[in-house]
């Protein structure tokens, strides 16, 4: 409690408000699955409570109901029924049919195969007889019945297919049947195509892997065709339908905008830009979708709110020849049991191939639901509007008032959203914009009542008694700091120090000497806090800090790295600027040592620091100090190299004795990420390589040769300048034969 009662009493409401903000923003970029699935179900909601919107007059479903089943016989009919429901709504004037059904499979062929094998037994059959079997055998081919029905129709006909999504269950399917089915799909592919650019004809679509279309002498039959796929949300809903699918660098358009085009008379066309669907268009008529070509479902109400026929009073005309004139009729099954259930805004229980009529209507009527382009800003600019406002307004009002203020807020906001919803078919976003409403209601609630009032009363109250107001202020705003404590954790200590600062020093009046030291110090600092280190101490020019505590870094041996060379390279940066100052050009070692270290709250009652201690900080120390010897200006152990991984490239640069350690050390030069490393340096870094194990071996002669190759070609190099030195003074005084190839260190 105490914890979080510091937290907040830091805080203060303005910043309570932008952090909230900060927190909606980043929410709804990223998403968060719980507030999205809520943001589904507030537009269900503006769905059923927006009035009834009124179908239009230019759809007619034809529905296989339980009375069809009843009078026709139970389901799947054969296909000679449905080639006369063909005849009869072409005879009655329908000007489009659409059926949601799907001709996978060819029709039942048993009674073919029974004449043809009594055609087989009778040898000497009379042409009479051969005729009348013919005749029978065409009487029995459902599918050709159907065929030439659909071929003599008045009526545009739209089968429907669908496309299989998962690659598990293609994976029988080989390259000819894909290619059987992609030609029996022509119908529904998008018959003008314009693309912005190269590039805008990779964008992410909806992709296929396969289609599964009706068959091939259906499908000649038909001009038309269209997908029924379907793709309900995370709760099983279905809000939306993709207005276009990608299969094998085609695209393919649903059954729903299919049956439109064909009943406006107009090819579809589609206009892809490199951020994604353009636009979709009929007849001139644009279909709003998003970048992935998705069209939100503008349902007219709950089912039945276009108008049913059962199909059996079609097949024994008992409807008027009007009720279909002109129309579009869908024909598909509603009869429990044997349709496709969907869930919609409306019903747990609702007719598929209403779903498809509803988006049919709704491109008819030119009414439809979608999020603007704006849409994004809009949803934005509400969270930092009513964060802002409720940040500036809770702070000065009582109770009452800040309730008050919070609820107008809140249910205007709602009202604005779903009157922009029903009036204009704007699909805005509700939940975020009212999450951040709330949060910074309870977060400035919680501040004003928790921190300021009660907890610091009661703190005051309790100790103003027997402790100075000093001793009392410091326990209200941080009670937790009064403790002592520390924790083994796994740091990378770092060390830096200023090449020369003391003749530096020296050559500079105070005033000259404190800005530089500060400028340099609020530099380098900067980086390291960047990087999320902790700064324990400066001593003077030298900088004392550390990475993965307290907070937790993943890697925080290459953070360490990375923090280092970055100083570097800004310190090289502020020499050509001091450069141009006539001010003295700093050069900074650094050392870095990885391991576990003490780190906490370190000292008296009275004094405290928040510092580190252990082996693994001393070595980070000394190995700072090693760099003189080699002419380096950062070196890090390694323990530091392992754990920083191949993303930073390093060389060895010895193996050393320190003062007060046993083992020997290797040490390591990082210098830079590997696509910065220019040839030479490869080069130099191979041929010091070669030399430190010809150094290692004593052969001394081949150690000078490779140690002043790597000179010519980097005659800077410190480290190659120190072996080079060291081979001359071992060639006049050897190590001797038992000799680890190891350097001692004289001094800390």
């Amino acid at each position: 409690m105490a914890s979080l009662i510091k937290k907040i009493a830091k805080l203060n409401p303005v910043t309570i408000s932008i952090f909230a903000i900060f927190i909606g923003i980043f929410a709804y970029l990223k998403g968060i699955p719980f507030l999205d699935l809520m943001e589904l179900k507030t537009i269900d909601l503006r769905f059923i409570s927006r009035e009834k919107v009124a179908a239009g007059s230019d759809i007619v479903l034809a529905v296989i109901d339980e009375k069809s089943l009843d009078k026709e016989g139970k389901w799947i009919w054969p296909r000679s029924k449905l080639a006369d429901l063909v005849t009869k709504l072409s005879d009655s004037g329908a000007k489009v049919i659409t059926f949601d059904i799907g001709f996978i499979e060819p029709d039942d062929k048993q009674i073919i195969q029974t004449i043809e094998d009594i055609q087989a037994a009778i040898k000497n059959i009379s042409p009479q007889d051969e005729k009348y079997l013919e005749k029978l055998k065409a009487n029995a081919d459902n599918d050709k019945l159907l065929a030439d029905a659909i071929s003599c129709s008045n009526a545009k006909i739209v089968l429907g297919y669908f496309f299989q999504m998962d690659s598990e269950k293609t994976g029988h399917i080989d390259r000819k049947k894909r290619s059987a089915h992609q030609k029996n799909i022509g119908g529904s592919q998008y018959k003008v195509t314009r693309y912005s650019s190269g590039n805008a004809q990779n964008i992410p679509l909806v992709e296929a892997k396969t289609p599964k279309s009706n068959i091939a002498l259906l499908s000649n039959a038909a001009d038309y065709c269209g997908f029924f796929n379907m793709f309900p949300d995370k709760d099983g809903v279905v809000r939306w339908i993709p207005a276009v699918i990608r299969f094998d660098e085609m695209l393919y358009a649903p059954l729903s905008v299919v049956t439109a085009g064909a009943f406006l008379g107009s090819p579809l066309s589609i206009q892809i830009a490199d951020y994604g669907v353009e636009k979709i268009q009929i007849n001139g008529l644009s279909i709003p979708s998003d970048e992935l070509g998705r069209v939100i479902i503008n349902y007219r109400g709950d089912a039945k709110t276009l108008p049913h026929i059962s199909i059996t009073d079609i097949l024994n005309k008992t409807v008027p020849d009007s009720v279909f004139k002109e129309k579009i009729v869908i024909v598909g099954a509603t009869a429990v049991g044997i349709y496709d259930m969907r869930v919609t805004p409306f019903s747990n229980v609702f007719p598929g191939l209403e779903i498809h009529a509803n988006i049919i209507d709704s491109i008819l009527s030119e009414d439809f639901l979608y999020k603007p382009n704006w849409a994004a800003f809009f949803d934005i600019a509400a969270i930092i509007i009513t964060g802002l406002f409720l940040g500036v307004i809770l702070p000065r009002t009582g109770v009452i008032f800040g309730a008050a203020s919070v609820f107008v807020i809140f249910s205007g906001y709602i009202l604005l959203c779903w009157r922009l919803f029903s009036e204009n078919g704007l699909v805005l976003n509700l939940v975020y914009p009212l999450a951040v409403v709330i949060i910074v209601y309870v977060g400035i609630t919680a501040y004003k009542y928790l921190v300021e009032t009660r907890q610091k009363k009661f703190i005051k109250n309790a100790f103003s008694t027997y402790l100075a107001p000093t001793v009392v202020k410091q326990l209200i705003e941080s009670p937790e700091n009064l403790e002592l404590g520390g924790e083994e954790r796994e740091i990378t200590a770092f060390f830096s120090d200023v090449q020369g600062f003391t003749s530096i020093s020296e050559s500079l009046a105070p005033a000259e000497l404190v800005e530089l030291l500060n400028e340099f110090l609020t530099e380098m600092t900067d980086i390291i806090l960047n990087c999320k280190g902790t700064v324990d101490k400066f001593e003077g020019d030298a900088i004392i800090a550390f990475f993965g505590a307290p907070n937790t870094l993943e890697n925080h041996a290459k953070t360490a790295c990375l923090a280092s060379m970055k100083m570097q390279k800004r310190l090289s940066e502020l020499r050509n600027i001091w450069r141009t100052k006539n001010k003295p050009e700093l050069m900074m070692r650094i050392g870095l040592c990885s391991g576990p270290a003490v780190v906490g709250n370190m000292g008296s009652k009275n004094r405290m620091d928040y510092t580190m201690m252990g082996d693994t900080v001393n070595i980070a120390a000394r190995l700072e100090g090693v760099n003189k010897v080699y002419g380096t200006y950062t070196l890090i152990g390694e323990t530091t190299c392992n754990a920083a991984g191949n993303g930073i490239v390093t060389r060895q640069i010895d193996t050393i004795n320190v003062v007060g350690k046993k083992e020997p050390l290797n040490i390591y030069q990082p210098l830079g990420y590997p696509e910065e490393i220019e040839n030479s340096t490869i080069d130099t870094i191979s041929l010091y390589s070669k030399g430190l194990y010809a150094y290692r071996a004593q052969d001394w002669d081949k150690a000078i040769k490779l140690f002043k190759s790597a000179l010519n070609i980097r005659p800077d190099d410190g480290p190659s300048k120190t072996m080079l030195g060291r081979c001359g003074e071992f060639i006049l005084n050897p190590p001797g034969k038992d000799w680890n190839g190891s350097f001692t260190m004289k001094t800390k």
